[in-house]
């Protein structure tokens, strides 16, 4: 595992100042079982259709454009870019600049997103002093698109200090190739994969797939359809995943932090808990752990992450997520895999594409069309 003893201090620091300006929502916690938590969303900055976050090493907020700009969230709202690829990609379909992700130790800075052709791309800088080096741009791996939609493209480091990579099953609709069940191709997964370990990267030793001839070994997870944000807890390590449904059921995938990996979440030969179009569910399927259907709360399942900051202790421990179509914030307490808990936040995001988490655990919202959101005590 890797930590961050460089950065402990600065973060440390903008925690304690963020919360000087925050009244924590708290109640009794010997009175029962906790209300919906009182919050509301204070606006803090407007970017070009914001697709994509990640803390950075002094803890401030990293907001991807889909365009293909990085700008860093200050006091004043967003600054000029500190990264500009905007002739390497492009945002027709569902493509664009899709992910970023800083490693443990903050060394190094990645992005996720689809070049000029759609070919998905993860792309490595250097940091230097907290400050991104764009000359010593590598490209990391890279997972040919057929259609323009279904890309995935979040991207993110477990406390093992390996990235994972979430990948769409390829798009069009039905999984008309059959990726989400074939282990001989990167769509319809969710990789492990060891960037700073080889050139261009290392496969970790104990991925599940390691050494079978029938299966890429980078693979850590399978039967994902479009697994559009990912997260892991920071308390605990459990892994959630928010997996884009196709015309029926969203659904959130669940695993504890003791996985050894090699999760069959079963597109699509299921649609949740649901047989696909007449699909025999897998003897390995793992079911979500929770999954809605499109009458009521939206159709396009948005993942962010298990509350824990301080300024609302009553959220503590929440999984707050929300949908593309529907818009409004809510969590979901899961315990031991299981949920115990639903709440509706009463606060409505946009067209919320994803989350963001700061360095102190506070949680944002962007809206695709432009508002950048903190999730705040009411």
């Amino acid at each position: 595992m890797k930590f961050r003893p460089k950065h402990l201090a600065a973060v440390s620091a903008l925690c304690l100042v963020a919360s000087l300006g925050l009244v924590s929502a708290h109640a009794d916690e010997t009175a029962g079982p906790r209300q919906a938590p009182k919050v509301t969303l204070k606006a803090v900055a407007t970017a070009k259709n914001p697709s994509a976050a990640a803390a950075g090493p002094d803890g401030r907020v990293w907001i991807a454009e889909r365009a293909g700009t990085v700008r860093v969230l200050g006091a004043q709202g967003l600054g000029a870019p500190v990264l500009d690829i905007s002739g390497d990609t492009t945002t027709d379909g569902e493509r664009g600049l899709l992910g970023i992700a800083f490693d443990n130790d903050f060394a190094h800075f990645y992005i996720s997103y689809t070049d000029r052709k759609g070919t998905s791309t993860i792309d490595e800088f250097a940091l230097k002093r907290g400050k991104l080096q764009p000359n010593t741009r590598r490209t990391v791996l890279t997972q040919t698109q057929p259609y323009s939609n279904h890309n995935g493209g979040d991207i993110r480091f477990g406390a093992d200090g390996y990235l994972y990579i979430a990948f769409g099953d390829g798009g069009s609709g039905g999984d008309p190739h059959g990726n989400g069940q074939n282990l001989d191709t990167f769509l319809g997964k969710l990789l492990r994969i060891d960037p700073s370990g080889g050139k261009p990267y290392a496969i970790p030793a104990d991925n599940p797939f390691v050494g079978d001839p029938k299966a890429k070994g980078e693979i850590w997870a399978y039967g994902l359809r479009n697994p559009w944000r990912f997260s892991f807890d920071s308390g605990t390590g459990d892994l959630l995943i928010a997996d884009v449904g196709q015309s029926d059921w969203e659904e959130v995938d669940w695993a504890p932090a003791s996985s050894k990996g090699g999760e069959n979440y079963g597109w699509s030969q299921m649609e949740g808990n649901h047989p696909f179009r007449g699909g025999i569910e897998p003897a390995n399927h793992v079911p979500p752990v929770f999954e809605y259907d499109r009458s009521g709360l939206g159709c396009s399942v948005t993942g962010g992450y298990v509350y824990r900051g301080k300024a609302i202790t009553d959220l503590a421990g929440q999984y707050v997520y929300s949908d593309y179509c529907d818009g409004t914030v809510r969590t979901l307490t899961i315990e031991n895999g299981k949920v115990t808990g639903q709440a509706d936040l009463g606060v409505q995001g946009g067209e919320v594409v994803s989350f963001a988490q700061d360095g102190c655990g506070e949680l944002y919202v962007l809206d695709i069309g432009g508002t950048i959101s903190r999730i705040d005590p009411a």
